[in-house]
């Protein structure tokens, strides 16, 4: 079985939309979990265009009494401003369950890549890891599926990968889905644990699952646009149902 972490970035994008209270994203991830999620993941961002400090430290509150996991998900050189602490001051305060880090820019859409082992300085890396993992209980890198990347991550000291899989849900098949099953066996023989995100939805997710066993998969964009034809409740259903 695969955990599923619901990202609920998009419910607070719409809330944002209109500077209002409305949809309410604890109430809405509350619902998510008592549908029997393993998880919630935010990525909070320094221009705050979906999910805010607030809202993560909220949220961790929620987490906690349902007793669920907690992904946070940033950059951990993002720089602090009036509006955002930075993000490895959030970590500090929320002390999530898993922290993954994601190498994105200010001015992204959205993460298109992984963290680059290769070409960092690894004990920059290393002390980061150490750094966090005073407050989380895990650390995850966001890396695409190359054996170089994974080393990387095992010798830094993470516990987790995520592999990026937007090359494969472009493309669902065999040749895109290979690259994957060999980082993740590789991954295994590392004893790193194996989280997969990035577009992953309700046409290619069981093929992927099917060859590539993750730990957890993060699901955000996709599920909560399948909400709009489905219904909430209904397209979890559908998501936990492939995840099983």
């Amino acid at each position: 079985m695969t955990n599923l972490s619901v990202n609920v970035n998009k419910i607070a994008w719409l809330r944002n939309a209109r500077r209002g209270k409305n949809p309410d994203i604890l109430t809405l991830s509350k619902l998510i979990i008592d549908s029997g999620v393993s998880g919630i993941t935010v990525h909070p961002r320094p221009d705050l265009r979906h999910i805010t400090p607030d809202d993560v430290f909220n949220l961790r509150e929620l987490t906690l009494n349902q007793k669920v996991e907690f992904n946070i998900e940033g950059n951990p050189y993002s720089k602090s401003n009036i509006d955002y602490p930075g993000f490895q001051k959030i970590i500090e305060i929320a002390k999530p369950d898993q922290c993954t880090l994601v190498p994105d820019s200010l001015d992204q859409i959205t993460s298109d890549h992984g963290w680059d082992f290769i070409h960092r300085d690894l004990n920059q890396d290393k002390d980061l890891v150490e750094g966090l993992k005073e407050h989380a209980n895990r650390v995850s890198f966001f890396v695409d599926p190359e054996e170089g990347q994974l080393e990387g991550a095992k010798n830094v000291g993470a516990d987790r990968v995520e592999f990026y899989t937007g090359p494969y849900a472009d493309n669902p098949g065999e040749h895109t889905i290979e690259p994957f099953i060999l980082s993740y066996n590789k991954a295994r023989t590392l004893n790193l644990g194996v989280n997969a995100g990035h577009d992953l939805d309700l046409e290619n997710l069981a093929f992927f699952l099917d060859r590539v066993p993750a730990d957890e998969v993060s699901i955000g964009h996709a599920l909560i646009s399948d909400s709009l034809i489905y219904g909430l409740e209904n397209t979890l259903k559908k998501y936990l149902d492939i995840c099983k």
